[in-house]
């Protein structure tokens, strides 16, 4: 027999502005105990060091993580020049410091940050959370053992120079999922012949949502003390999938949809995720697939057995 889940049914998500010097599950399993939720997760971790913007998702929305979780993300982030660390940021000890080179300006750093503009190949840092035979990467790392990690394509859409003082950069990262920034800036250092580490990194942008759709948890810590409630925070699931096209349904094709079936719509021209609305509600995403002449084959995905 299954063991019930407790905490009451949540549905939706809940944008985060991170605060530093704690772990992105750390942080769910707060926000999760402020709604008594009973079912939560989040859409990819953020170092402790790191803050800013952690979507976090409740019951029907943990459906979709993973769509969220290959999102696009941007950050800003300083890079202390330099020095070089085991963990590519401030939280891991001195692996060799170097001079920075003199009159580093705009005309000297742009030609060196264009060479990671782009496509790039990236080797992910050894404490990272990617797993190796079940286990993180930084598991290993904190052991002393090494692991091979092969290059992987990442794309950096944007990499601007915000600012330079001395011995530091301020910059702003568009990037696909999987980009590490704190490789990114250790790579950018060494092309400057100095090394460099993060000492700040601000997540800007994840699923779609901003710094400007984020609340702090004090914000809910301070709604709880005054016994209002949470639920009105949160957003419909599919405010993270506004990417793919939408597709009202009524009559016998939602029917058939809300049974699991597939659907045959003329008119259409549909490939890939599709979001799926009828009865004046977001009911889930589905799959388009080209049929015959004009028609269009939709498969159901992931079904929401509510919404907000």
């Amino acid at each position: 027999m299954s063991r019930r889940r407790k905490g009451r049914n949540v549905n939706g998500i809940l944008v985060i502005d991170k605060p530093a010097g704690v772990t992105s599950n750390g942080i769910l399993q707060q926000v999760k105990r402020l709604y008594g939720a009973a079912k939560a997760g989040h859409t990819g971790a953020l170092d402790p060091l790191a803050t800013g913007v952690l979507p976090l998702c409740f019951g029907e929305a943990t459906k979709f993580s993973q769509l969220m979780l290959d999102s696009d993300k941007a950050y800003i982030t300083t890079a202390r020049l330099g020095i070089r660390t085991e963990t590519a940021d401030s939280e891991g000890g001195v692996v060799s410091e170097r001079p920075v080179p003199e009159g580093l300006d705009e005309a000297v750093l742009e030609p060196v940050l264009d060479r990671f503009r782009g496509q790039i190949e990236q080797v992910p840092s050894m404490y990272s959370a990617l797993k190796h035979k079940g286990r993180p990467l930084y598991e290993y790392a904190r052991e002393g053992i090494e692991v091979e990690r092969p290059a992987r394509p990442v794309t950096i859409y944007e990499l601007t120079l915000l600012a330079v003082r001395p011995g530091e950069l301020d910059l702003a990262v568009k990037c696909t999922k999987g980009t590490y920034v704190r490789n990114l800036v250790e790579d950018i250092g060494e092309a400057l012949g100095c090394g460099a580490h993060v000492v700040a990194l601000r997540r800007t942008l994840a699923s779609g949502f901003t710094l400007a759709d984020a609340h702090p948890v004090s914000e809910l810590e301070a709604m709880r003390e005054r016994d209002e409630s949470l639920d009105g925070l949160l957003v419909r699931p599919d405010a993270a999938l506004s990417m793919f096209p939408e597709l009202t349904l009524d009559g016998h094709n939602l029917q058939s949809i809300l049974n699991g079936q597939p659907v045959r719509i003329s008119g259409q021209s549909l490939t890939g995720p599709v979001r799926l609305y009828g009865d004046n509600r977001f009911v889930g995403l589905g799959e388009g697939q080209p049929d015959e002449g004009e028609i269009t084959r939709v498969v159901p995905q992931r079904l929401v057995s509510s919404s907000r």
